[in-house]
């Protein structure tokens, strides 16, 4: 046992080595988040990730807490190809449990973990600068139908400043954002977090985005998980989503993937946050735990 240990330290020496210094963005979703037990052992995982000399920040989505909420209220919620249509008592829920229940609750487990760490939304330092989705035609991809989609307040990203994340990251913070930004009139808006850390990411250069999810990555059929890819390129991730292979859930999140690392991001991992070990695994072993996606 102590031998197999010893040999996974070795594994990790070179990686440890090759990271020391550089920016990664962790995104966590909401079904990561809503376990203690799981969200105590991941915040273990990215304190390790700091303090052998990564600079990690984190964004977090809510999406789950979120529906759950507004079910135990009456409000009725509908997401289209995987993007939440956000009207005012949806929104109202969303700054309550975004930057409230969630933010506190990954702060504390980090700060249980011993990391220093700071709540942010994307309204503080104006880091994330948005304006209101225009009503579009969308075609839906459950339902095969082109419909006309008024997303309420969702914003799409004008503009992110990340000066406030580089000086939290110089200073060995690790800083927590949430998925809220605003306009300049100071109308708040529900934004996808995948997109945020997407944006994030290719604003701080960073090396790698990490997406915490609950499935294992990427599978050829998501019904068996022995059918993970363990690595694509752009152009294979974006072949998976016209030929349907993917479901509505990933599409938000190959397309920002997509994007990110045509702007010089190095790569993008998706792994499933609910597993013990899995981020470690995934960064520090040769094996990895779940889908990485690079350009080429």
């Amino acid at each position: 046992m102590i031998n197999e240990r010893l040999d996974l330290l070795r594994e990790a020496l070179p990686y440890i080595q090759r990271f020391k210094n550089k920016v990664f963005v962790v995104k966590l979703s909401g079904k990561v988040t809503e376990d203690p037990e799981q969200l105590a052992a991941l915040a273990e995982e990215i304190t390790l990730c700091e303090q052998v000399g990564i600079h990690v920040a984190v964004v977090h989505g809510g999406g789950k807490q979120l529906t759950t909420i507004a079910e135990r209220l009456g409000i009725t919620q509908r997401i289209v190809n995987g993007r939440r249509i956000t009207d005012d008592e949806t929104l109202e829920i969303a700054k309550m449990v975004f930057a409230g229940q969630i933010n506190m609750d990954i702060l504390s487990a980090l700060r249980r973990s011993g990391a220093q760490t700071v709540g942010l939304s994307g309204i503080d330092g104006n880091t994330i600068h948005a304006r209101r989705r225009e009503i579009q035609k969308v075609l839906n991809q459950e339902t095969g139908l082109l419909e006309t989609i008024d997303f309420g307040h969702v914003g799409d990203i004008v503009e992110i400043n990340v000066r406030l994340l580089e000086l939290l990251l110089a200073n060995d913070y690790i800083p927590v954002v949430s998925s809220l930004g605003a306009d300049e009139q100071g109308n708040i808006y529900n934004i996808n977090a995948d997109t945020i850390a997407s944006e994030i990411a290719a604003k701080l250069q960073a090396e790698k985005l990490i997406l915490m999810t609950d499935v294992d990555g990427i599978l050829r059929d998501k019904e068996d998980p022995t059918t993970r890819i363990s690595r694509l390129n752009v152009a294979q991730a974006e072949a998976l989503v016209k030929e349907k292979v993917v479901s509505a859930g990933m599409l938000p999140k190959i397309a920002a993937i997509a994007h990110l690392i045509k702007r010089g991001v190095k790569s993008a991992h998706i792994i499933n946050g609910s597993k013990r070990n899995a981020l470690l695994r995934e960064v520090f072993t040769d094996e990895g735990a779940g889908t990485m996606i690079t350009e080429a």
